[in-house]
């Protein structure tokens, strides 16, 4: 008996090996967004002792995020005697590379002047956070860009939450003021209206 052997005129073989190493790589689909809200309450686990873990995954898409970072309340106390906090927590992607995706700061710094003329200039106005105090909220204006900020003024305290890469697709502004409303009330202790903002 003999054997049946199949032959390819060379240039066909080669035109099917070249049809093979084309054809296009299937399409690979994108996680979907979740676009679940921030929690309306801080609840743990935290990072940075303050900062809730589950706000952070939501807003940055970070599953796994490597944080650093702290924040001492009572500084102003033991150093002039005045009520005002130090510290930040910062948010890096668990990639390779590390990349900054957030990153929260308190500090005896700003003022509501500087505020009132952010908001003039076209940042949005807060909701009331904390009682007697007064903040702004942005996001970077080019189109596919998913920065945001706020900044929130008490007394000598500044907290400012910074979205440096959040999730395409969420709105990043409403992010950072959800975060706001989760930190600042933890962070800034002095949480009275001032007496300049009180009617008699």
């Amino acid at each position: 008996m003999t054997k049946s052997h199949v032959l390819f005129p060379t240039g066909m073989l080669s035109v099917l090996l070249l049809l093979t190493a084309c054809q296009p790589e299937p399409a690979q689909k994108s996680a979907p967004v979740n676009h679940a809200p921030l929690p309306s309450i801080a609840a743990p686990p935290y990072v940075c002792d303050f900062v809730p873990l589950d706000a952070v995954r939501l807003i940055t898409g970070v599953r796994d995020p490597i944080v650093r970072g702290d924040f001492d309340l009572t500084v102003g106390q033991e150093l002039d005697g005045n009520n005002y906090g130090t510290g930040g927590c910062w948010v890096y992607d668990s990639a390779g590379n590390k990349p900054k995706v957030l990153q929260i700061s308190l500090s005896p710094g700003g003022s509501k002047e500087q505020v009132e003329t952010e908001i003039s200039q076209g940042a949005k106005p807060l909701p009331e956070i904390v009682p007697g105090a007064i903040g702004n909220y942005g996001q970077d204006s080019s189109a596919d860009d998913t920065q945001a900020s706020a900044v929130l003024v008490h007394g000598l305290n500044r907290v400012i939450v910074d979205l440096w890469r959040g999730v395409k697709g969420r709105d990043n502004e409403a992010d950072v003021v959800a975060m706001m409303k989760l930190v600042a009330p933890k962070l800034i202790t002095d949480a009275a209206p001032d007496p300049e903002n009180t009617k008699d």
